[in-house]
């Protein structure tokens, strides 16, 4: 067939769309119309070139569409935003906390103007980025010095790094954790240059476990607090309070409790779990702490570490620390936030407010969204008595009660969920008893909008 026979084959543009559109139930028009336009122009390239990867007898309508749709499919592996309503607070699948308004419109603020980043304006020379921080994370936990870096496996690696290489750290074996993609507190040591010393049993682990470990090459406790997983029955553990008496008579051993989430509200007064507060913690004397910003904290991806002053002073030194900091809008972020914690403002920073959501605020919520979504003879909704999660490897054993709408579809829950994953603004819920729950804790008044328009549109 000659070239201009194939040419002539090529379909209208439009045509393409219509049918991928069709396939394609949320996908915006000008996305596909591009897709569809570069499949075109790839294929009359490749005719023109006489390339031997068409076949004369090929349907090219078909080709075109395959292209395009890869292309589309593709775009999907970019960063975009969607709809948490699953009803897994901090969801890290899904970015973990989002921020407060506040701190969003500091880091835009950030990014738009120059700042004061490594320059201090009273001296009028420059200055240090720790500093822009340290003053907010010490009146917030009581510390007397801190550091921030970019995550909380980073702030345990550096601790180890830089204040136990080739020395012993002494750790119970129950405390040591996997967390997020395959990576462990044991193997972090390892790389760290620090000697490991297991104590104790899975379940069991006394105060004489760590007395019998001790000798000239020990460098330090570490407690890793088990936010991810919890073990109940005959368990017995050792608390870091107690480690510091036994430190009293080894001053030379370095205190260090990796709390992994950290608190900075008093989740536990409402009920809410047993973790720490910070501020308890350091008040016990403990020499180090580190914890994450973006989980319970409710603020950017950072890993702060808070503690002595002398030994903050090493961190801050060491080479690492430049290789490990945090950039301008993770600063801008976290001040705010914990901003937001000195004021006492609890309730701006969405991760504490949606943790704190009643399941009857949840309920009248399900009820004035039900009445804005129209009546489909293929899908049919309910209530149900529901449990949301907190998430991030937090309070494995806490549910929030909460109520969910029930979606059920003739086509089945599957069909259902990939509806709302294909909208404009991907939608993520979870599947129980082949019905899709829409957990509205996660969701707020403006994305309540998209979700009414996603369920309108589901087809039969």
């Amino acid at each position: 067939m000659a070239k201009s026979d194939l040419l002539r084959q090529l379909p209208a543009v439009h045509e393409v769309v219509k049918e991928i559109s069709l396939e394609m139930n949320g996908k915006p028009e000008k996305e596909i119309t591009r897709a569809v336009q570069e499949a075109v122009g790839y294929w009359r390239n490749n005719i023109l070139s006489g390339s031997n990867t068409i076949d004369l007898n090929a349907d090219l309508q078909k080709l075109i569409k395959e292209t395009a749709r890869k292309k589309l499919v593709s775009s999907y592996n970019q960063i975009r935003t969607v709809i948490n309503a699953s009803g897994v607070v901090i969801h890290t699948n899904l970015g973990r906390s989002r921020l407060s308004e506040k701190a969003v419109e500091r880091m835009t603020q950030t990014a738009q103007m120059y700042s004061n980043l490594e320059y201090n304006l009273e001296k009028g020379k420059r200055g240090s980025r720790h500093d822009l921080t340290e003053e907010l994370i010490k009146r917030v936990t009581g510390a007397e010095a801190a550091i921030v870096v970019n995550n909380n496996a980073a702030a345990v690696y550096l601790v180890l790094k830089a204040l136990a290489k080739n020395k012993e750290v002494i750790v119970s074996r129950g405390e040591l954790v996997e967390i997020g993609g395959s990576f462990r507190v044991s193997s972090i040591m390892e790389e760290s240059g620090a000697i490991l010393k297991e104590v104790g049993t899975t379940n069991k682990t006394h105060l004489a476990d760590y007395e019998k470990a001790i000798n000239e090459n020990t460098g330090m406790f570490l407690k890793v607090h088990t936010s991810n997983f919890k073990i109940i029955g005959f368990t017995k553990g050792v608390s870091s309070s107690e480690l510091m008496r036994l430190k009293k008579a080894t001053p030379h051993v370095i205190m260090y409790e990796d709390l992994g989430s950290g608190a900075l509200y008093p989740f536990q007064k409402g009920g809410i779990g047993e973790e720490p507060l910070i501020s308890s913690v350091i008040k016990d004397g403990i020499d180090l702490v580190s914890f994450s910003g973006d989980k319970l904290l409710g603020g950017p991806q950072a890993g702060i570490i808070a503690g002595k002053k002398k030994y903050i002073d090493i961190l801050k030194m060491h080479q690492l620390a430049r290789v490990l900091r945090v950039d301008k809008f993770t600063i801008a972020a976290l001040n705010e936030t914990l901003t937001a914690y000195l004021n006492e403002d609890f309730l701006s920073i969405p991760t504490v407010r949606d943790i704190l959501k009643t399941s009857d605020e949840i309920k009248i919520k399900v009820y004035t969204l039900m009445r804005k979504i129209e009546d489909e003879p293929h899908l049919s909704m309910n209530i149900l008595e529901e449990f949301s999660q907190v998430g991030g490897g937090t309070m494995p054993d806490v549910q929030l009660p909460t109520y969910c709408l029930a979606l059920k579809h003739e086509k089945g829950a599957a069909y259902l969920a990939k509806h709302f994953r294909d909208h404009e603004v991907p939608i993520i819920v979870r599947i129980k008893d082949d019905e899709v729950l829409l957990d509205l804790r996660t969701v707020t008044d403006d994305e309540e909008k998209i979700l009414i328009e996603a369920i309108n549109s589901v087809t039969a």
